[in-house]
């Protein structure tokens, strides 16, 4: 025998593992514990005290296997050692739970001496049948964890690597010294596990460090990490050391049974006051100026600019007006003017025939006075009637163009199709209709003339 198992003391080692926060790795600890034990040949039975039953489905016990379970035992007082099941796993032994317990505490309440029932019904068990027990508690502090933490001489508590599990340590911790005043003066704070702890986050280092700065060497050395293998097994009906023997999960609780049979038995006070405890608050770390945000710090930012923004309305630009045949258009509009589209064009005077003989006056300080001029071509008149149309829409350039060659095409169309207009009714020339056709073949000849340049 060798030197651990001479500590185990007569009878077998009652240990709970509790904590009151869901989805910290109680039923996991429980079940992969009490079967890295039974690998190295103890003996080990396994309460499940979870109306969910997820230590039961864990260790393969189907739920028509489970005719009487840790209700009847707590309940109707039914010999406990009715209830053990015999696991897949060699030497490990299960008390099953179905979802009747969770009306045991409703049912407790007018009984007498109802918080020890689980530790009478573990005292009928034969002392050398088992050396260890492991009573996993539901994730409450209620009636059912109370019962095992009154049958318990040992507790272990674990402790996911988030700041959630923190939070409730304390009131776990509370819960326990008044049980260990009141109703089981034995009881101790054998360690705390961490589990789900994942390497690639700074928090899970930061909380593994808070705990065992706060609670020294009664936190275990090994670590449970988050892997995928312990999420898979309870789907199969195996702990992870028949599920995956090699994987890190088997080997991280082969090591943390290890511990568990090296470490003596507690003694003292064993279970801190809450005096002692100071608060856990984790702090942020410093960040340095003019560093980059966190993600998450940068997609608040941005979500916030946004909302800032969306208050703001957003004015679109007003599209040039288009050139219409017939209709003047000009480049600059002031704010709620009617439109040149909505009001009639203006007629243009009709250019007066000048006589042959009378010369253009000019000022009096030039005394030169210009030749009599020939009469225009149409071309020619066309093209003076434009001039002041021009030097109007020389607004619609930046470049303040001086001559009709720099008049934008479709200005330059526009216009001419005002001019033709007005000289059909003088010189009878055809204007192009709607569609692009002329009215008669002559117009359509004096027009392509008249746009060339050229005499009809």
């Amino acid at each position: 025998m060798t030197a651990s198992r001479k500590k185990i003391p007569k009878g077998p080692r009652v240990i709970a593992i509790a904590n009151q926060k869901g989805g910290v790795g109680k039923s996991t600890t429980a079940v992969s514990l009490g079967a890295a034990l039974a690998e190295t040949g103890h003996a080990v039975l396994v309460l499940d005290l979870d109306p969910q039953g997820n230590a039961s489905t864990g260790m393969g016990i189907r739920h028509d296997e489970r005719d009487t379970t840790i209700y009847e035992v707590l309940v109707s007082e039914a010999p406990i050692a009715d209830a053990i099941v015999h696991t897949p796993v060699e030497n490990l032994w299960a008390v099953p739970s179905t979802i009747d317990l969770a009306g045991a505490e409703i049912e407790l309440v007018s009984q007498f001496s109802r918080e020890l029932r689980l530790k009478k019904a573990i005292g009928t068990l034969e002392p050398e049948r088992f050396e260890f027990v492991f009573l996993d508690c539901p994730p409450s502090l209620g009636l059912l964890t109370v019962n095992a933490l009154a049958a318990s001489a040992e507790l272990i508590v674990p402790i996911q690597c988030e700041y959630y599990a923190l939070e409730g340590l304390s009131q776990l911790l509370r819960n326990v010294g008044l049980v260990q005043q009141n109703i089981n003066q034995g009881l101790r704070l054998s360690g705390i596990v961490m589990t789900m702890f994942d390497p690639r986050t700074k928090l899970s280092e930061q909380v593994v460090e808070e705990v065992r700065k706060y609670f020294g060497p009664q936190v275990y050395d090994t670590i449970i990490p988050r892997t995928v293998r312990l999420s898979e097994a309870p789907g199969y009906g195996e702990p992870i050391t028949v599920y995956d023997p090699r994987s890190r999960g088997a080997e991280c609780y082969r090591d943390l049974a290890k511990e568990v049979l090296e470490r003596p038995v507690p003694e003292g006070a064993g279970v801190p006051q809450m005096e002692e405890i100071p608060e856990m608050v984790m702090t942020a770390p410093e960040r340095p100026e003019g560093s980059r945000l966190d993600p998450e710090e940068e997609a608040e930012a941005v979500v916030a600019e946004a909302k800032a923004s969306a208050g703001k309305k957003k004015t679109r630009p007003k599209a040039a007006p288009r050139a219409t045949p017939g209709v003047k258009v000009s480049a600059k509009a002031k704010p709620g003017a009617t439109s040149n589209a909505d009001v009639p064009p203006e007629p243009k005077p009709k250019p007066e025939p000048q006589p042959k003989s009378e010369p253009k006056s000019e000022p009096k300080s030039e005394p030169k006075s210009e030749p009599k001029s020939e009469p225009k071509s149409e071309p020619e008149q066309a093209e003076e009637m434009l001039e002041p149309a021009a030097r109007e829409d020389a607004e619609f350039d930046l470049d303040a163009r001086t001559s009709t060659a720099d008049i934008p095409a479709d200005v330059l169309v526009a216009e001419a199709t005002v001019v033709v207009e007005d000289l059909t009714e003088v010189e009878g020339i055809a204007a192009p209709s709607e569609n692009g056709a002329a009215d008669d073949d002559r117009g359509k000849k004096r027009w392509r003339l008249f746009r060339k340049g050229g005499d009809a």
